[in-house]
């Protein structure tokens, strides 16, 4: 690279990290406020006491669950979307946008007819605590009533970022979840001349945001004709070979996606099975640490983005690599800043919420455990989410990410954890194992340059 200043490398390769920087800020931000007002939330909600705290915890699983599904849909789409709109292909552009939108309804259908109708029995497979389930059952069917709203936010929104607009999504979002926290204030705590709800509160409250969310974002999309603005009609010229080319692309995304939120909520699983305690101070760990991580959420779409638009515009395949290789280096240095942050935080943020002394120590633990992982986890967002995606290898990017996790973490984790009885602490630290392998083969695989893709 001709120098280890990373200053020097950001100005000598300008047109590459000027745009992904620019992108990369609003979608940052939109991350941050999200993550801050979800610790308001869950703040408010934990003055509810512990078992409040986990009911929300576990009616959010399926939510969680939707939230990667969608993820899944809008990356894998974004791939296309990126790569048109670096050729200037709008017919292909939003043929991709309309059948993302279809998906994302439909599988947001699903899910939510499942929480309409077993509400109880899914719940009762991450928690056995009866006061819980039935604090968490009314929490999640009012919310999942929002989840088809959501669907269409989403994936509006990752079209629009591939195009390079980002404030967008950024101001309608900020403004949805700010009502969202407000609605909670006044929902939950009964102010205002607004009844007490509780936890049902918090429901209605985050269900009336995504809902005007969805409706004032499409109202804008549509009134400046932006290239998202989907029309039924442009799907009457998709080829079988565009819906091939597609959904080969497609699919390992969604069952990366759906692979590793499902070995998410395993995690959840064995820490609920381990105590309602320890279940609570990994949910307060786990709100933090995504805070702290926000940053390099924006970087890493960004960065998919902004390769994916070289793609489409045919950069020759050196360029691409030794961007990409820069990009590496430059993510685990930034990091450090915020590892630093989490470490700092952790022996304070557990006095912000209405928790047994118990839950305090072991939610300090948990969030020192986790700040050297930090570092690595900040490089395998970069390399598969921004890297090998936006290069169209969705079919390694499966691998590495379920693999370690499926053979590796959650096997270790669950035996640990439930048979072995081992101490809390320990079987976190077991369960960010996979984190290791992924990082080695996804470098590998980076610099072999095979990751690269054309698919315009």
């Amino acid at each position: 690279m001709g120098t280890l200043n990373p200053v020097r490398i950001i100005r000598e390769d300008a047109d590459f990290f000027k745009p992904l920087i620019s992108l990369a800020l609003p979608i940052a931000l939109q991350n941050l406020v999200a993550t801050a007002l979800n610790m308001l939330d869950t703040f408010m909600i934990g003055q509810l006491g512990e078992e409040a705290i986990a009911a929300v915890a576990l009616s959010n699983q399926i939510f969680f669950l939707q939230m990667l599904t969608l993820f899944g849909i809008s990356s894998g789409s974004a791939v296309f979307t990126s790569q048109f709109w670096g050729k200037k292909d709008m017919v292909g552009l939003q043929q991709t946008a309309g059948m993302a939108l279809i998906l994302g309804v439909i599988s947001s259908g699903l899910f939510t007819l499942a929480a309409q109708l077993f509400p109880g029995e899914i719940l009762s497979l991450f928690s056995k605590d009866r006061e819980v389930i039935r604090l968490a059952v009314p929490y999640l069917r009012i919310t999942s009533a929002s989840y088809m709203f959501t669907a269409v936010s989403i994936i509006t929104s990752g079209v629009l970022r591939t195009t390079g607009i980002a404030k967008l999504p950024l101001f309608v979002s900020t403004g949805a979840i700010s009502l969202n926290a407000l609605f909670n204030y006044l929902l939950i705590f009964g102010k205002m001349g607004f009844p007490r709800l509780g936890t049902s509160g918090a429901a209605i409250a985050t269900s009336l945001a995504r809902i005007m969310e969805m409706a004032v974002l499409l109202a804008l999309v549509y009134s400046r004709k932006y290239p998202a603005a989907f029309h039924p009609r442009q799907m009457a010229g998709m080829t079988g070979v565009f819906l091939r080319k597609y959904f080969h692309r497609l699919y390992p995304v969604l069952l990366n996606e759906i692979g590793w939120s499902s070995g998410m909520t395993m995690f959840t699983l064995v820490y609920a099975r381990m105590g309602t305690d320890i279940l609570a101070g990994y949910n307060i760990t786990n709100t933090v640490v995504q805070f702290s991580f926000v940053f390099f959420m924006g970087t890493g779409n960004a960065s998919a983005v902004v390769l994916g638009n070289m793609i489409g515009r045919g950069s020759p395949r050196e360029d691409l690599q030794r961007r990409s290789r820069k990009l590496l280096y430059l993510s685990p240095l930034l990091a450090l800043g915020f590892t630093a942050f989490v470490f700092l935080l952790a022996p304070y943020v557990p006095l912000l919420f209405r928790v047994s002394p118990d839950v305090r120590r072991l939610v300090t633990s948990f969030m020192m455990i986790v700040c050297p992982i930090i570092l690595v986890k900040v490089s395998n967002m970069h390399i598969i989410v921004g890297i090998l995606r936006s290069g169209g290898d969705t079919h390694v990017c499966a691998a590495l990410e379920l693999i370690p996790l499926w053979f590796i973490a959650i096997p270790a984790m669950a035996v640990t954890g439930l048979v072995l009885h081992w101490n809390p602490l320990l079987v976190y630290l077991v369960s960010m194992s996979e984190e290791f392998m992924k990082y080695i083969l996804g470098l590998i695989r980076v610099f072999s340059g095979k990751w690269i893709h054309n698919l315009t």
